[in-house]
């Protein structure tokens, strides 16, 4: 397995993560079994990044990563929580939680959970606009000091929280949705994440299925998965961008590839302090994204997937509306 750093003060991290939310929540249907099937299948792989919220299915992903790390060596694992997201007993999203009480309360909750004495990369889900950002990155700095975490994480932040949260407390990445069809961040976040010797955890590479190559326009998407309300899924935007994947499996077939393994390898290739998170449930999911490891472009190669996919061109927002309004990200 290559490797890469988390930017210039964080961790050495397998060049691709497992991204775990669709293991317990959100995208419909889940097997436990074989969840921890796939999360061994990662491990064994060499696969060390994990990532997970204690927010997904109200802690259960968190339990089960315990469940897959029984028996085996800590340190090869290297786990990345996101915390702050509140929701209630029906799973709705009632805000976010950034005052430095909660980080530390949330905290204690997940390592109880996990089954260990720290947590790798601790970060903020979501910006939290009624708590100064250098509270919030304040508090998780003391728990870094205590011992209970080893390096700070951002999600989906903005410039300006990014710079300030650095001058707090030194970044080891920023996770943050990069893909293909989602190419926001090489505006003003890339750069500035650079400049700042910041990584970048790129989640979404597949754009949540969308891209993969497996996605139909029939497919019977159940009332508990979030792609039945996001934008890209439904309707014209959904025909729209089925095109675009039809366009981008003509370059695949002849890398005699997938079309997901050429959208990871293309996150892959835009730069050694990018690590794309594959968001597989199942081993066979993992298998196909494991070989984009294999796959390098030349300058043809990556012009022609610019040309079946141009920077921009997906149709509708990455979230719903109400979910979009929580994205430092994409505020201006």
């Amino acid at each position: 397995m290559e490797t890469r750093q988390l930017g210039k003060t964080g961790p050495l991290s397998s060049a691709i993560g497992l991204g775990c939310m669709g293991m317990s929540d959100l995208y419909g249907a889940t097997d436990d079994a074989e969840s921890i099937a796939t999360l061994h299948a990662a491990l064994d792989a060499g696969i060390t990044l994990l990532d997970t919220g204690d927010y997904y299915a109200m802690g259960h992903n968190e339990l089960l990563i315990r469940e897959a790390l029984k028996g085996r060596d800590r340190s090869k694992a290297l786990l990345s929580v996101k915390f702050g997201a509140l929701r209630d007993p029906a799973g709705n999203w009632l805000g976010f939680d950034g005052r430095p009480a909660a980080v530390k309360n949330a905290l204690a909750f997940t390592l109880r959970r996990l089954g260990t004495d720290h947590v790798d990369i601790y970060r903020l889900g979501r910006t939290d606009p009624n708590v100064p950002i250098e509270e919030t990155v304040g508090a998780i700095a003391e728990m870094v000091k205590a011992g209970y975490v080893r390096h700070v994480g951002l999600s989906e932040s903005g410039v300006g929280t990014i710079k300030r949260a650095a001058a707090t407390h030194p970044i080891s990445d920023l996770q943050i949705e990069y893909s293909l069809v989602s190419r926001g961040i090489e505006e003003g976040i890339l750069p500035a994440c650079r400049a700042l010797g910041i990584g970048i955890t790129a989640y979404g590479v597949l754009s949540r299925g969308l891209i993969s190559g497996h996605w139909t326009a029939d497919r019977d998407v159940a009332v508990s998965d979030f792609r039945k309300y996001a934008p890209r899924f439904n309707g014209e935007n959904l025909r729209h961008n089925l095109a675009l994947v039809d366009a981008l499996r003509t370059v695949a077939v002849e890398r005699k590839a997938t079309v997901a393994q050429v959208a990871i390898a293309w996150v892959l290739s835009r730069g050694e302090d990018v690590v794309p998170l594959v968001g597989s449930r199942t081993r066979d999911r993992l298998k196909e994204a494991l070989g984009a490891l294999s796959i390098r472009f030349d300058t043809d190669d990556l012009k022609r997937i610019e040309q079946a996919v141009p920077a921009g061109a997906a149709a509708g927002d990455r979230y719903p509306t109400p979910m979009m309004a929580h994205l430092d990200s994409e505020r201006r």
